[in-house]
């Protein structure tokens, strides 16, 4: 059980760092092209469908498998437990706190802006910034959790 856990681990966090890594490198980059209006209202749509179940699978269970997998580790007694619990910290505090503290009441202004337009431009520095925090998190947690399961 503790491999399947270990393995579903690497998986859902490397998901979860690609999706973030999507946003640093190509998405609002794209998004920018267009005029501002259009990139906030599509933004807009994005956040609207991040909330369905494909991606909160993912971006839950980013946090709640590694976590299930320390505990299981830590309780095996297993050797790998550490850097999955450095894995599930990581990624609580750099992702997923980052991205209730932070992006979601960001992508809640956008939403709500008198003008998208301004919205967009207020956006989508700061919002890509802590992205880039995500990202990094997600991408090391990943990595820490692959030393774990070996």
């Amino acid at each position: 059980m503790l491999d399947v856990l270990a393995v579903l681990s690497v998986v859902v966090l490397g998901l979860s760092a690609g999706v973030f890594f999507a946003f640093s490198t190509f998405v609002v980059a794209g998004l920018r092209r267009a005029e501002d209006a259009e990139a906030g209202a599509v933004m807009n749509g994005i956040n609207a469908e991040a909330v369905r179940p494909p991606f909160m699978v993912v971006f839950g269970g980013a946090l709640l498998v590694p976590l299930a997998t320390t505990v299981w580790a830590y309780a095996q007694d297993d050797a790998g437990a550490a850097w999955f619990l450095a894995a599930t910290a990581l990624y609580a505090l750099g992702s997923f706190g980052v991205t209730v503290v932070l992006n979601v009441p960001l992508n809640n202004g956008l939403l709500v802006a008198p003008d998208v337009g301004e919205g967009w431009r207020d956006f989508h520095g700061p919002w890509t910034r802590w992205n880039h925090v995500r990202t990094v998190s997600a991408t090391i947690a990943a990595a820490l959790a692959v030393v774990g399961l070996l």
